[in-house]
């Protein structure tokens, strides 16, 4: 019997991470006696505690309102990046979110100083490159919406360099959030956008349509419309496959039904991602092991995915160089 091939050497990259829901569950207990908050509705032991999307994102708010000052969010950017980067990741993106900062009494100056600081000591001490990407909250309405892309558009930070849009992705018609998207492409930023997780190909349909991103944040219930997925690899827009959160959100019930290999076998271009990694027990090292475990990928295949996440970065060709070159 062959052994199962071990990721741990191969280098790793990730599109989609929140930088909120990297919060494990030991820095918000901490956090939690910081500010005297009690956090047991939704975290039991070394876990969190949620049974659907609308409590998981109950969860994802109450840890994420624990992290109030510039400190706080070095503290909780260091940690993650220091963390995946132990897993031989060179490069991730985060999603920072200004209304989660905003509902926490934080400036976006502070929030933003606060992330950067942190991705300096990461670096640092590591050797690893992140970017941020401001996301509007689709549950908030467009017009939230419109105000953080007015908000990405205007650079406040040198490494923010994208704008999405996270949150309930049942919520509104795609078309709403247009002229955000129109206000942060105008501005020279990346575009990305939440869609084909726990609404149908339909949304990845309009998101195509409507707001035309290099990415998509998840995308793969495209797999249920064959013409979708072929436009898909047609238009060379890259998916942001998070295969643990698919999974633990029941969009599949196991790996194998994942169509995380159709896709990548119908010539889509797919990334390996951990979304929110403590709540759905994962991280990047492991979604890279899973994907190697349920499909048979050796290094050549994994480091591709690394190599893709790469080349759809929203960085400066010198960055993108420098990293591309980490991975020959």
């Amino acid at each position: 019997m062959t052994a199962p091939f071990n990721t741990a050497p191969v280098p790793k990259a990730e599109l989609h991470c929140h930088i909120e829901g990297a919060a494990s569950p030991a820095l918000v207990k901490a956090q939690a006696g910081k500010y005297n908050t009690d956090v047991s509705g939704f975290i039991s032991g070394d876990s969190y505690v949620w049974s659907d999307f609308t409590e998981f994102l109950t969860a994802y708010d109450g840890a994420a309102s624990l992290f109030r000052s510039e400190e706080d969010y070095a503290l909780l950017a260091r940690t993650y990046l220091e963390g995946i980067a132990a897993q031989n990741a060179i490069y991730a993106e985060i999603f920072v979110s200004p209304d989660h900062a905003a509902a926490a009494g934080l400036s976006h100056t502070a929030y933003f100083d606060g992330l950067a600081e942190g991705i300096r000591q990461a670096s640092e001490s590591s050797g690893i490159e992140c970017r941020m990407i401001i996301v509007g909250v689709r549950h908030l309405g467009a017009e939230k919406v419109e105000a953080a892309a007015k908000l990405a558009a205007s650079r406040p930070h040198p490494l923010i360099t994208g704008f999405g849009m996270a949150g309930e992705e049942r919520f509104g018609e795609v078309a709403e959030f247009a002229r955000a998207f129109d206000i942060a492409r105008d501005a020279g930023l990346g575009i990305t956008i939440h869609a084909g997780e726990l609404a149908g190909a339909e949304s990845v349909r309009d998101a195509l349509d409507h707001i035309r991103p290099s990415r998509i944040g998840h995308g793969v219930r495209a797999i249920e419309d064959g013409a979708l997925v072929q436009r898909i690899a047609d238009e060379g827009v890259v998916l942001e496959v998070c295969p643990g959160s698919n999974l633990a959100l029941n969009v599949y019930p196991e790996i194998s039904s994942h169509p995380f290999d159709r896709l990548r076998r119908a010539g889509v271009k797919v990334t390996l991602s951990s979304d929110d990694p403590p709540h759905f027990a994962s991280s990047v090292g492991r979604e890279y092991q899973m994907a190697a475990d349920a499909w048979g990928y050796g290094a050549p295949d994994l480091t591709d995915f690394t190599r893709t996440a790469i080349e759809a970065a929203f960085v400066d060709p010198q960055t993108r160089a420098k990293l591309l070159g980490q991975l020959d």
